[in-house]
């Protein structure tokens, strides 16, 4: 039973890119916006190579416990390396952290509607 939800996000710098993976990454760049991202199964990139090297994956992922949230958290890593791997684009000071969506504090509103009992 999956009755948590993990949002996984994976950061790194891309490192040695060529000038025709910087141009594909440039052409690209609309895809990746940051101000479209999401947290998604499959996970969502977002940079901006024209400002920075800098590069966000956000991975969604379920689970049934909290403990499930250490190899959620792998995975993703794995994803995005692949996903870089795949493409030829060195990277460098990949790091993760990983959100338990069950443990995340209340906004004001959905206090309000819980204590309405919506």
């Amino acid at each position: 039973m999956s009755d948590r939800s993990f949002r996984i996000t994976v950061r790194g710098a891309f490192e040695g890119l060529t000038a025709e993976q910087r141009a594909a990454l440039l052409a690209d760049a609309r895809d990746h916006d940051v101000l479209f991202a999401s947290f998604t199964p499959e996970g969502h990139l977002s940079y901006d190579i024209a400002a920075r090297a800098d590069f966000t994956f956000r991975f969604l992922e379920s689970g049934g416990a909290e403990e499930e949230i250490v190899p959620a958290t792998a995975r993703a890593e794995a994803a995005a390396r692949a996903w870089l791997a795949e493409r030829g684009y060195g990277f460098k000071n990949l790091r993760s952290v990983a959100e338990d969506l069950s443990k995340a504090a209340l906004s004001k509103r959905q206090r309000k509607a819980r204590a309405a009992g919506q």
